[in-house]
């Protein structure tokens, strides 16, 4: 019993250390952002627009539909396209938010 127990326990602390931070690119930017009607969003209080093939990653690193996608202000990472489209936007869970964005030098480590 003693042997199990401590097995359980031995499974339940070494749980955390699975967790996967989502990787973003070196050249992420951070700001917040707001949906429109597709293609049209708002990033930082300007007008953007989304690429033809743009994806919008939740909390849980699922794509989202940008009709989908609800709220005002929400703080994201994104990336910008050849053509300065967005292309990839990551809606970000609040320890993420809290997280510093880290410089290309930093991710290139």
């Amino acid at each position: 019993m003693r042997q199990l127990l401590a097995l359980l326990l031995a499974a339940v602390t070494a749980l955390p250390a699975l967790a996967i931070d989502r990787p973003f690119p070196a050249h992420t930017l951070r700001g917040k952002f707001t949906p429109g009607y597709f293609p049209d969003i708002t990033l930082d209080g300007k007008p953007r627009q989304l690429a033809p093939a743009a994806r919008i990653f939740n909390e849980d690193n699922r794509i989202e539909m940008p009709a989908a996608v609800r709220g005002k202000d929400l703080v994201v990472n994104y990336t910008v396209d050849g053509m300065g489209y967005i292309d990839r936007i990551w809606i970000l869970s609040a320890e993420e938010a809290a997280q510093k964005l880290p410089t290309a030098a930093e991710a290139a480590k």
